[in-house]
């Protein structure tokens, strides 16, 4: 059997030691308080957790220590809209793999649009158009659900490692679930992901490992103990019921 831990390109994030900055906000935040050595087993990585416990805030420091513009885009994407990124990624250990990715792409919801346009500018700029590979149109051609499945489905291929923040922010059910058949097919291709999410469609995806951030900690969880899985269940199961419950607390 093949040892998917010697395939993996990111095998462990942790702080490092001797903290070099006194960003209280970032370093409040119970994802850095808490982050001991995070081994990362498998090719499918999840982080959930509420707004504000930092989760974005990792995958922003991580993908940043492996050379990932903060913005978003693969790394040789070095524009700057707006300096907001924390210094954390200074205060990071990723320890890699033996395997080298061929290529790779930082994800990013928020800041997706400032990828587009540098898309189109670097475009452009080049001698030989290379639009092509992002499937032939402006990204901002699409709507934005559109874009980004454009992106995915075209820009991304094997031997790679993605960093996706929230990729489901412009996408809907069925669009999340096109987007599980893509990191399928990518992770067959020896392809890693490490992915924040609220989903719980991209949270189902089999074999992957999900951590869950919260105040007491980070910690491995299974999918039907995740809070997403279980509220939009209840939710699901009894709409009217969550309904009045919701609004009666009122």
């Amino acid at each position: 059997m093949p040892n998917l831990f010697n395939d993996l390109y990111v095998r462990e994030i942790k702080l490092r030691e001797d903290i070099s900055s006194n960003e209280s906000y970032v370093f409040s935040l119970p994802v850095v308080r808490n982050l001991g050595p995070l081994s990362i087993n498998k090719k499918v990585t999840f982080f959930v957790g509420e707004n504000g416990t930092g989760k974005s805030t990792l995958l922003e420091a991580i993908a940043v220590n492996l050379g990932f513009n903060p913005e978003g885009g693969t790394k040789n994407f070095n524009f700057s809209s707006v300096e907001t990124h924390s210094t954390l990624y200074k205060n990071l250990i990723v320890a890699k793999g033996v395997k080298r990715p061929k290529d790779g792409f930082f994800l990013r919801a928020e800041s997706f649009y400032n990828v587009a346009s540098e898309i189109d500018r670097l475009d452009k700029a080049a001698p030989n158009p290379f639009i092509h590979i992002y499937g032939g149109k402006s990204l901002h051609d699409q709507s934005h659900g559109e874009s980004f499945m454009s992106l995915i489905l075209n820009r991304f291929g094997g031997n790679s490692l993605y960093v996706l923040d929230e990729p489901e922010a412009a996408l809907s059910p069925t669009r999340q679930m096109t987007l599980l058949v893509r990191i399928n097919e990518l992770v067959k291709q020896n392809c890693q992901f490490i992915i924040a999410t609220h989903s719980p469609i991209l949270l189902a995806y089999p074999d992957a490992d999900i951590f869950t951030i919260d105040e007491n900690g980070i910690k491995l969880t299974q999918y039907e103990e995740t809070e997403h899985y279980i509220v939009t269940r209840q939710f699901l199961n009894n709409p009217q019921k969550m309904l009045r419950y919701l609004f009666d607390s009122d």
